[in-house]
């Protein structure tokens, strides 16, 4: 098997031995949840802000296609511009945390739609030089198969 590794530590739970969550922090202040970790909060400026596992799904806010390979740096993808594959990205609102940023596995804007229902997964982001794969986090439409190895979703709790 692969060696795999987070893009950055600190941004999801890892290594994913169950449905992996992003990290965020909440401000023991004020309240706000934000992502990804601050040290301080961004609304109040308190110190005191806690380390919190976000909700592993939410649903689409608002979408858009990224139709050309962005550019490097800071982009550091192993794709080249002909090997590029446009692909969407959206902001996910998290019930009452945070909107979350993130790609989204389904590039075609015909399968999404605003107020859809969308789960955390992650996805290939890159190859090291010595062959380690570097994963990153992203949205799959909440009806769409798992990804190969990724665990069955838990049932909703209401």
């Amino acid at each position: 098997m692969m060696q795999q590794k987070p893009v950055a530590d600190g941004l999801f739970t890892w290594p994913p031995s169950t449905q992996p969550r992003l990290i965020g922090t909440e401000c023991t202040a004020c309240g706000l949840v934000s992502f990804p970790t601050e040290s301080h909060c961004v609304r109040c400026g308190s110190p005191d802000a806690k380390e919190r596992l976000l909700a592993d799904s939410g649903t689409l806010w608002t979408f858009t296609t990224q139709g050309f390979r962005p550019p490097s740096p800071p982009y550091d993808g192993s794709d080249t511009a002909a090997t590029f594959e446009p692909y969407a990205i959206g902001y996910i609102e998290l019930p009452g945390e945070v909107l979350v940023e993130a790609r989204l596995t389904e590039p075609d804007p015909e399968k999404l739609s605003i107020g859809q229902r969308m789960r955390l997964t992650l996805v290939p982001y890159t190859v090291d030089a010595d062959g380690t794969e570097v994963l990153t986090f992203a949205f799959a439409p909440a009806d769409e198969p798992n990804q190969p190895g990724e665990p069955d979703q838990p049932e909703e709790q209401s």
